[in-house]
């Protein structure tokens, strides 16, 4: 169920952050560099860590969770738009039609932490 709700993360973000019409909700931009490793990271994480978990490859599965963290890192620099700014021309808070603030990404990008917490530990103490 984890595994899913990790997928849903990956692309709801990507969804919500690529189109090309609206301008990113926070305060301030971000490189697409960084969605598009989100992406391409979440997209490597599912294709290793589910064959690793159903063959308990602990090789895939490592590999896997390797690319998981890159997937939270990657959510984390996100994350990171909401971030206040002290700078006398800062520009204000941009919302759009999915939240009035950052309380859905932090939802995602938190749990997606928590969730390569979770799978690290599956990996390294449960050993698969």
């Amino acid at each position: 169920m984890l595994t899913a709700l990790a997928a849903v993360v990956v692309l709801l973000t990507r969804i919500r952050l690529a189109s090309p019409t609206h301008r990113p909700a926070g305060r301030s931009d971000f490189s697409k560099s960084v969605l598009t490793t989100h992406t391409a990271a979440g997209v490597v994480a599912l294709l290793l860590w589910v064959p690793g978990l159903l063959l308990t490859s602990v090789p895939l599965a490592v590999l896997g969770l390797l690319a998981w963290w890159v997937v939270a890192a990657a959510g984390l620099l996100l994350l990171a738009r909401w971030l206040p700014s002290g700078g006398r021309h800062a520009g204000d808070v941009v919302t759009d039609e999915w939240s009035q603030g950052p309380g859905l990404s932090l939802l995602a990008h938190l749990g997606m932490l928590v969730g390569a917490l979770t799978f690290t530990w599956i990996v390294l103490a449960q050993g698969i």
